[in-house]
């Protein structure tokens, strides 16, 4: 009875754990399709007017760098628009944001989001304009990103996300970062685009159609905005195109503690967004909205890391006591791996990046231990601590 028991929970998490595995593993196969992306040259295509916002929460030592990056853009001035929503900022650095052409708004909001500094930046914007793009604080782009996204956007599209890659490689935690973002890119990104699927968006180098956008950014309400823009998106069907030659730098994490905090709040978001989700999910079945059932599957997901570590634990578990049961375990610690290395961009499989695996299982055990903080209804604002 104890090893039928014992069989039956082993097989269980067994299949949990191998869903998982099959949708990364798929989506790595996806990939490695080439895609061909119909370019426009620059005479064909009409500029169109931006918005451009930067919600800055405490961001003093960075926002002033990247507003003045992107002033510098090839772009026509007249064409787009800067606006940084400076919240709980030094006079300093407000004083310096003042100096440049463009608009500073200073709200006060007794519990700050991203989400209420989007709405705030909407709701006093004087005119209208044909696209808002999205950046954080410590985001870095190319002098040409705005000529890029407006050829994008003349296909059509109503959305747009842009590559965002790391812009920094100071530690072993900030180089792993980038390697996890440059995977969500491959999985869930550049794959689903290859085969007709949205994208997923990230929360910065967004681009919106300024009509769609200001029409429903007032039913954003917690800190993981993007998750919310998506499922509305996908609702409404409207589909989510990625630029994967459009890069947006952004800075990542180097401590334990930031990256266990950022992950703790992105595991938040992603179970609240599964939450909401959920209820439209019959109707998305019924209806024949993949992307919107895609969505939510991806809520179910259990993370990479996760993934990696477990599967290790439960494969040296099993075959201490069980060396036949191992066997399906050791498949998919293996299946993870692979798509893993096949997800990552060939420029960063080096031999100093697999050195620095060894913190994934310390990384990971403090995020389970974080598990049991988890806010549920988390609304404040999420942003990169800089150190």
């Amino acid at each position: 009875m104890f090893w039928t028991c014992l069989h039956s929970i082993d097989i269980t998490l067994w299949l949990l754990t191998a869903f998982s595995v099959a949708y990364v593993a798929f989506f790595v196969i996806v990939s490695l399709i080439v895609r061909t992306r119909h370019k426009v040259s620059q005479s064909q295509v009409r500029e169109s007017s931006f918005l451009v916002l930067f919600p800055a929460y405490s961001e003093d030592k960075v926002i002033v760098r990247s507003v003045e990056n992107f002033l510098l853009q090839s772009y026509s001035s007249e064409r787009y628009h800067v606006a940084v929503i400076s919240d709980h900022q030094k006079p300093v650095t407000n004083q310096l944001l003042s100096q440049l052409p463009i608009s500073l708004l200073q709200p006060s909001f007794d519990h700050s989001s991203k989400a209420k500094a989007l709405q705030y930046a909407i709701a006093n914007m004087a005119r209208d304009y044909d696209y808002v793009v999205i950046l954080d604080a410590d985001n870095i782009v190319n002098a040409d990103f705005l000529r890029a996204v407006n050829n994008e956007m003349f296909h059509g599209h109503k959305v747009l996300q842009c590559h965002r890659c790391a812009k920094n490689s100071d530690s072993s935690i900030s180089v792993l970062d980038g390697v996890s973002e440059e995977i969500n890119n491959t999985i869930f990104r550049r794959a689903h685009n290859a085969i007709g699927l949205s994208s997923a968006l990230i929360g910065s180098g967004m681009c919106f159609d300024y009509q769609w956008f200001a029409s429903h950014v007032n039913k954003l309400s917690t800190a993981g905005e993007d998750r919310e823009l998506e499922a509305m998106l996908l609702r409404e069907r409207v589909f989510i195109s990625y630029a994967d030659d459009i890069l947006v730098y952004d800075e990542k994490v180097s401590s334990e503690d930031n990256f266990q905090r950022q992950r703790q709040r992105w595991m938040s978001a992603q179970i609240r967004s599964l939450i909401d989700m959920l209820p439209h999910l019959p109707k998305a079945m019924f209806s024949l909205n993949v992307n919107y059932v895609d969505k939510t599957i991806q809520q179910m997901l259990i993370p990479r890391s996760m993934l990696l570590v477990g599967t290790l634990f439960f494969s040296v578990l099993t075959t201490l006591y069980a060396p036949w049961w191992s066997l399906k375990w050791w498949l998919l610690f293996a299946m993870i791996c692979l798509s893993l290395f096949m997800a990552i961009p060939q420029t960063m499989r080096t031999r100093a990046l697999f050195g620095k695996v060894s913190v994934l299982g310390r990384l990971t055990w403090k995020m389970l231990k974080g598990v049991r903080h988890i806010d549920h209804k988390n609304k404040d604002f999420l942003h990169t601590t800089h150190e």
